[in-house]
């Protein structure tokens, strides 16, 4: 059977962190967190049939701060899945979590329900750092949930971390980079910052005491060098992993794998089709379609996107997979634009096609901005 991710978006938290541009809510009521659990179930039955070829290996709760739901109501999500549809008894099953949300008996009870993967937001472990992000939890408040995760019995651990946040040093980063590995986690996602249209940080960012872009950069390749020295060995532009421990789910976005999104603002790519739901919590209570556009992707468009997210993977991309899936050689069309990457040390031939080097990785968006062609349109189907 094919295989397919699903994602369910929780867009509620305790706060909205200053950086933020996700869709989500700040302290929804109980009643708010009850309809809307109904509603996910509800979307899911409605897709189930049309799931019934496929099996689904990966499912990932993302917010917001899925953790903010009551445990009965993740438990009823949880077990809607797996009575809907057909799930891989390996399947990745992953929570996002907050320090300030969570607990043993919390965890207990979702590792019973079936999660096995718990990604905790940390970003810094400095009081001063964490303030200027607005977050909520100490690293005391870090270190509580990550010793209940781990007694409840889950040992697949993912951490958060931020680097170029306000008054951040190269030092004070690898501080926290040496107090998150002193934990031996399985997987740690070091993000760099960036400031969004639309949030708090947008607003003030000419005042914000940013790092400069030296200090950034070494913190990127610092970051790189530290995490090898401790095992974690990088498999995406931010993403490390122990062997064996690399996020499957997230794998399936950047291998243009198969999967479904559940809830406002969520998409998917499903059976040749991408499609996105609009931002309207109210709305997808009630039973609305809220699908806001539906588009099948041009051949180019598709071979297009297949480049750009393979690339941003320590691999890059797998000249003979190119060739499978789209008729004709990855040298022939993208060599030429290519070479003088390589020939600058920004990209480089591996023995199964072309991957970027570390250099390339963080200026990544640029060389694929430039080799890339983004003028192919998609059918829109409104």
């Amino acid at each position: 059977m094919k295989k397919l991710g699903l994602y369910l978006h929780i867009p509620f938290c305790k706060s909205k962190c200053l950086y933020c541009d996700f869709y989500s809510f700040p302290l929804p009521t109980e009643e708010i967190m009850r309809r809307y659990t109904d509603a996910l179930c509800r979307d899911l039955a409605a897709w189930a049939n049309r799931c019934r070829d496929y099996t689904v290996d990966t499912v990932y709760f993302g917010g917001g701060t899925p953790t903010i739901l009551p445990p009965a109501y993740l438990e009823q999500l949880l077990s809607a899945i797996f009575r809907l549809y057909h799930v891989d008894t390996s399947a990745e099953i992953t929570a996002e979590c907050n320090p300030a949300t969570g607990g043993r008996d919390a965890f207990l009870r979702m590792r019973r329900a079936g999660f096995n993967r718990i990604s905790i937001g940390l970003q810094s472990i400095h009081p001063h750092e964490l303030k200027s992000l607005g977050r909520l939890h100490t690293f005391a408040d870090f270190c509580r949930t990550w010793e209940d995760a781990c007694t409840a019995g889950f040992d697949n651990l993912n951490v958060d971390v931020m680097s170029g946040i306000p008054h951040q040093t190269p030092e004070s980063w690898l501080e926290t980079l040496k107090l998150v590995c002193s934990l031996s986690p399985a997987h740690v996602s070091a993000y760099g910052l960036i400031v969004e249209d639309g949030t708090p940080f947008a607003n003030r960012e000419a005042t914000l005491p940013l790092p400069d872009e030296d200090a950034t950069e070494r913190m990127y390749f610092d970051g790189i060098r530290y995490l090898k020295e401790q095992g974690l060995q990088q498999y995406e532009i931010s993403n490390f992993a122990k062997s064996g421990y690399e996020s499957r789910h997230n794998l399936k976005y950047w291998n243009c794998d198969e999967y479904i999104g559940f809830g406002p603002a969520a998409y998917s790519d499903f059976s040749g089709m991408r499609f996105g739901n609009s931002c309207d919590l109210g709305a997808y209570i009630e039973g609305s379609d809220i699908c806001k556009e539906r588009e099948k992707p041009s051949e180019r468009e598709r071979e297009n996107e297949y480049v750009m997210l393979r690339m941003r993977l320590f691999d890059g991309v797998n000249a003979a997979d190119f060739e499978m899936r789209f008729g004709h050689s990855f040298a022939d069309s993208f060599g030429g634009a290519l070479a003088r990457y390589i020939a600058g040390g920004f990209v480089q031939k591996t023995p199964n096609g072309y991957a970027f080097t570390p250099r390339g990785m963080y200026v990544s968006n640029a060389i694929l901005s430039d080799i890339l062609d983004f003028s192919a349109k998609s059918e829109k189907n409104y």
